[in-house]
């Protein structure tokens, strides 16, 4: 079995922890005995995360670098793909644009110009009409303040359960694309994908108990390297370490690769992904699922890369890693060593070292479009959300 390589940052332990007092909980793991996750007790006075004055002057170039690159029709980097157009308009809003913002305004107008017959925001020909959906969904929700947009979201929402793999689709429970959704070229659902459409449902309003999270719910768990009785595919006991891949459905991929024997590697941005999305779904730290993904976690805990992938997809991994962690209410988390991370700190560090001089990221390693600086930057500005200091 391959795992990703270890980084000499989990043995560097974050400045300012040792001293203070913070609230726990614990859980325990049949494997690997019991993990520790910080939280803040309020008797100490000392901030977690990083300096608010930096944080505020990354967010401010960023968005000041997407309003020099927006297109004359309000749309970024292509006029036919909403989906990097809609992550841009998201990113601003994470950033901290006020929803009657020109660029922003500007931005949504154009995604509302996708606005299909079956309540779907995207191309006409688009083979992406889950991703184009369901970001343009998170984009509308972070604009909705007056309650305008309520209507058009609540209908793309209804699209996006059409979209998802289930009896409808000819797919049962047995199957391993059940509750799943995909682009729709590939003929099969990823974690990725599913991960997108959680996050659109949950801004629309939906509930962990909700049929359409629960299904999802199945299939993420068929993308963890688990045995179990929640993952029987001929995926998890070839690797069964506990984090997650890209699909087990129609032979089953790994963006990571694939060991000798055909099991999935599992990698870190999908390991968080898969996390979140149960997280969703209602599943507590004491689900098996949850214990073993945090586990993985633990094990591989970086921010100078996406473990198992290394520089690939790095920004994506920076913004479902801040968002995981924040789901789970943890201002320190303390891996595998042992050693306390302030993870809000850590990742605006890291941010920080990589942005521009004119405000943009990008991404050497371009796998997934990451080369292109308004989708990267769209990424560090999600990221960035969830760093304030507290």
């Amino acid at each position: 079995m391959q795992t990703p390589r270890l980084l000499s940052s989990l043995a560097l332990q974050s400045s300012g922890t040792s001293n203070v007092s913070r609230r726990t909980f614990l859980s325990s793991f049949a494997a690997s005995g019991a993990m520790l996750l910080s939280g803040r007790t309020g008797f100490s006075a000392e901030t977690i995360g990083p300096d608010i004055k930096t944080l505020k002057a990354m967010r401010e170039k960023a968005i000041n670098f997407l309003k020099t690159t927006q297109n004359d029709d309000g749309s970024w980097t292509s006029k036919t793909q909403p989906g990097i157009t809609a992550m841009v308009c998201f990113g601003l809003e994470c950033g901290g644009a006020k929803a009657d913002d020109v660029t922003l305004q500007k931005g949504l107008k154009h995604l509302l110009g996708y606005l299909q017959k079956d309540g779907g925001i995207y191309h006409p020909e688009t083979n992406h009409k889950n991703y184009e959906t369901s970001l343009t969904v998170l984009a509308l929700s972070g604009a909705n303040t007056d309650g305008k947009l309520t209507g058009t979201i609540k209908d793309a929402e209804k699209f996006l359960r059409l979209l998802q793999w289930d009896e409808t689709e000819g797919v049962d429970k047995s199957q391993p694309a059940f509750g799943g959704a995909g682009y729709g070229k590939s003929q099969r659902p990823d974690l990725s994908n599913t991960t997108f459409l959680l996050d659109a449902l949950k801004a629309a309003g939906v509930k962990s108990d909700d049929p359409a999270m629960q299904n999802a719910l199945i299939f993420v768990s068929r993308c963890q390297n688990l045995e179990s009785e929640f993952n029987t595919t001929e995926f998890p006991a070839k690797v069964n370490d506990g984090g997650f891949y890209y699909t087990p459905a129609a032979g089953g991929n790994s963006q990571a690769g694939k060991n000798p024997d055909g099991g999935l590697r599992s990698y870190a941005s999908m390991t968080y992904a898969g996390l979140k999305s149960m997280l969703y779904a209602g599943l507590t730290k004491d689900d098996k699922r949850v214990k073993a993904a945090l586990e993985w976690i633990r094990k591989f805990y970086s921010v100078d890369q996406n473990p198992g992938l290394e520089q690939q997809g790095l920004y994506y991994y920076y913004h479902t890693m801040a968002k995981t962690l924040s789901t789970m209410d943890v201002d320190l988390f303390v891996d595998a060593k042992g050693v306390k991370h302030d993870w809000r700190k850590e990742i605006a560090e890291a941010l920080a070292k990589r942005q521009k001089e004119n405000g943009s990221w990008v991404n050497a390693a371009d796998r997934w479009m990451e080369g292109d600086p308004n989708l990267a930057t769209s990424y560090g500005l999600m990221a960035l959300k969830f760093c304030d200091p507290k």
